[in-house]
């Protein structure tokens, strides 16, 4: 429930704020903003300030906003190796604490977050799965553009759509492709607190069983202790018994006192 609660602030944040939460006017009209993806990509220090490119990546919904490594270093997914390393650089140095020394702490947390998309996007696998994630918000804009197209033809209306500006296309991909980054962190998550409550129950079961299974095995060792402690019992009885019968056997068996005569 917390993290639809999260989802849905960003949902609304895309509804309504757009992308004016970024370090630019938010009252820019809805081209300019538009075009701000366009100006992310490319974009470089001379653009945005250590605490713009700070307060960029530490704004309100950044823990989702920053899902996406390609927006967290604004760099465009088709750049090369070495376009990513450069950008990494003055990004980083940008960033970096040492730089910022009058903000530390939000510095550092800027820092991790540029450092943890590039170490992402240096790996082949993780890297592939980011560039899926976009082209799926890309398809997904793109099919909504169809369907909408197709209505409206349908009702004999103009099929112009805003998303026919190259901008705006750009920014519903944007968009969309944040709110897939959401969804597939939602699940992880979700995924992650099922593993580690069917752990947490595995590991109680195991304690479970070995805490009965230690039960057991006293109460095994408390049985032969007291039914060894039975059978000596039961033989020290029996010895006992069987020696007051052998006396008493005697006893009986015992001759007659022979009683001497006496003689006047």
């Amino acid at each position: 429930m917390y993290f639809h609660r999260i989802y849905f602030f960003v949902l609304q944040f895309f509804r309504h704020a757009s992308l004016a939460a970024l370090p630019f006017s938010s009252r820019a009209d809805q081209k300019s903003r538009g075009s701000f993806i366009k100006k992310a990509a490319c974009c470089g220090d001379s653009v945005l300030t250590s605490k713009q490119q700070i307060d960029r990546l530490l704004r309100p919904g950044s823990s989702y906003f920053n899902l996406n490594p390609f927006e967290v270093l604004q760099i465009d997914p088709e750049a090369t190796d070495d376009e990513l390393k450069k950008r990494f650089r003055a990004l980083s140095i940008l960033v970096h604490p040492d730089k910022n020394q009058d903000d530390p702490d939000r510095s550092q947390k800027a820092f991790e977050a540029v450092d943890k998309a590039y170490k992402l996007l240096l790996d082949p696998e993780q890297k592939k799965r980011a560039l899926d994630v976009i082209e799926a918000g890309k398809e997904y804009v793109e099919h909504n553009v169809k369907e909408k197209k197709k209505q409206l033809k349908k009702d004999g209306k103009c099929q112009d759509v805003e998303e026919d500006d190259p901008e705006m296309f750009k920014q519903a991909v944007y968009k969309q492709t944040m709110k897939l980054f959401a969804e597939l962190e939602i699940k992880r998550k979700e995924r992650e607190a099922k593993d580690m409550h069917e752990r947490k129950r595995a590991r109680e079961e195991e304690i479970e069983a070995a805490e009965k299974a230690k039960r057991d095995r006293e109460w095994q060792k408390n049985f032969e202790e007291s039914r060894d402690g039975r059978v000596d019992s039961w033989r020290t009885f029996q010895a006992k018994g069987k020696k007051s019968k052998e006396k008493k056997n005697r006893s009986f068996l015992k001759p007659p006192k022979v009683k001497m005569e006496q003689r006047e």
